[in-house]
C-alpha cells in the first residue's frame, strides 16, 4: 500500500494535506490529515517535515479502519519532537571532537624561523 501526497490547503490555523492511497487492486482512496500550525511552533517542528509526518500517521493507521480524515494530534507531535531530539543527541555523541594542531604556532610550520 502506498500513500501519495496530492497537495495541501490552508484552513484557518491548520495545514490540511491531501493524500491518495494506492491499494493492491490499484484503486485510489482519498485521505486528509490536518496539522495545527500553532502546535508545530510549540514543539519546534519545521513546516517542511509535516508531509512526511502526516504520511507516517497514515501508514501506521489500522488497515481495517476506514477513517479518511485524520488530525495530527498534540500527543503525536510531542512524540515526534522527542524522537527527533534523541536522534540529534545520538548523532552528536557519534561525532568526533575537532582535531587541534600539536603546537600553538599555527600556519608557520613551513616558513622556518622568523627574526
Amino acid at each position: 500500500m502506498q500513500f501519495i501526497l496530492t497537495g495541501f490547503t490552508q484552513d484557518m490555523g491548520f495545514r490540511v494535506f491531501a493524500f491518495e492511497r494506492m491499494g493492491d487492486d490499484r484503486m485510489r482512496t482519498k485521505f486528509t490529515v490536518r496539522a495545527d500550525l500553532g502546535l508545530i511552533r510549540k514543539y519546534g517542528i519545521r513546516v517542511q517535515e509535516l508531509p512526511l509526518m502526516c504520511r507516517g500517521i497514515l501508514e501506521r493507521g489500522n488497515e481495517g479502519e476506514e477513517q479518511r480524515t485524520l488530525t495530527f494530534t498534540e500527543d503525536d507531535m510531542g512524540v515526534y519532537a522527542k524522537d527527533c531530539a534523541a536522534a540529534r543527541e545520538a548523532a552528536a555523541r557519534k561525532r568526533k571532537p575537532p582535531r587541534r594542531p600539536p603546537n600553538g604556532n599555527f600556519g608557520a610550520a613551513g616558513r622556518g624561523p622568523q627574526p
